[in-house]
């Protein structure tokens, strides 16, 4: 089997935050890169509003119209100015929320999905316990303060982990401003104008909560997320992160042609050797492997000929898949007595030194 090679670098100085809690977390790996106080309790505003989008995503189509009730109306704190009777589609009640913060267009978006407000809640809830988050719950769709609606930087961070693998999600955080009839709506997150690759999410403040932010960036292919809690100088705390964060990762040769990156079951009881068909680059970190996963063949009779074209493969970066290569049958496995694991396909894991 081949060895994994590691590469060393020098590692920038770790981020000054003035933030009370903060956590830069590895969309892809789930690595935390930085950490303050990550796990403390807090209130989090309208940061809230992440949860409450995933739930209405996952319990209503964006193109559902939707009246406008009065209980919907001249809700405390932000505000997008619903109007009774009023209808507008779930899609654009979620720009309002997310772009606008409208603490309106969280009530009506929750009683669009539920019969009630506390039945929605309960569902928020629900998928925090879903996704392990046993530092978080929820009082309210918006964020008002409460005394049981909290969260953490580092549960914060998972949610929206979850979140951005939503394309709606993903494509409504990162608009910059959006007409919804006769309102503009445009983003508070400042990022989106400033930070190279930023792809938003949201903004948080009540006096109690203080400045809340989460957000989110893509470079070479990479995604971050940051969350700072009570801070005032968020902006800048942020840029400083992703900075701090992106220069963990540099381009390497991840494949080699020729080199065998799986093996295959042969009808015969023998294995064979898949090697990748050309080279393959990305950027990863310091510690990280990929492994490949046939697409095609999953099994054969017979080996074909040494380097000839065998099918495809997957790669992978954890549960990630970053990319495709062409497979070449790469010979029978040598000294190798056939039998196969769980993780037998992409046993191979072989990264070459930084370039």
């Amino acid at each position: 089997m081949l060895a994994t090679v590691l590469f060393t670098f020098s590692a920038a100085a770790a981020p000054s935050v003035s933030a009370r809690c903060c956590v830069l977390l590895d969309a892809d790996s789930g690595e935390v890169l930085f950490a303050q106080n990550a796990d403390t309790r807090s209130l989090i505003a309208s940061t809230t509003k992440i949860m409450t989008a995933v739930v209405v995503l996952e319990h209503c189509p964006l193109d559902m119209e939707y009246t406008i009730p009065p209980e919907a109306t001249k809700i405390e704190g932000s505000s997008m100015y619903l109007k009774a009777g009023e209808t507008l589609t779930i899609r654009d009640l979620l720009y309002g929320m997310l772009l606008h913060s409208g603490n309106d267009a969280a009530v009506a978006l929750a009683l669009a999905c539920s019969d009630s407000v506390p039945e929605f809640v309960a569902l928020m809830n629900l998928k925090a316990q879903q996704l392990g988050l046993n530092n978080t719950h929820f009082e309210n769709p918006n964020g008002l303060d409460g005394e049981q609606h909290y969260s953490t930087a580092a549960d914060l961070a998972q949610i929206t982990r979850y979140a951005l693998d939503n394309d709606a999600f993903r494509k409504i955080v990162s608009t910059k401003s959006i007409r919804i009839g006769n309102r503009v709506l445009t983003n508070h997150n400042k990022l989106l104008w400033s930070v190279e690759g930023a792809i938003g999410v949201k903004t948080g403040y009540t006096k109690a909560a203080g400045r809340i932010l989460v957000s989110a960036a893509e470079r070479h292919g990479r995604r971050l997320i940051a969350v700072t809690i009570n801070d005032g100088n968020d902006w800048c705390d942020h840029a400083a992160l992703y900075d701090y964060g992106f220069e963990r990762y540099c381009e390497r040769e991840v494949l080699t042609a020729g080199r065998p990156v799986a093996r295959l079951p042969l009808m015969d009881g023998k294995t064979a050797r898949l090697a990748a068909g050309e080279n393959f680059r990305y950027w990863l970190a310091e510690n990280e492997t990929v492994c490949v996963v046939p697409l095609y063949p999953r099994a054969a009779f017979a080996a074909g000929e040494y380097g000839s074209f065998a099918g495809f493969g997957a790669v992978y970066l954890g549960e990630k898949q970053i990319g495709i290569i062409r497979l070449v049958w790469g010979g029978l496995e040598e000294g190798y007595d056939g039998t196969l694991t769980e993780n037998s396909i992409g046993a191979w894991r072989s990264v070459p030194p930084c370039r």
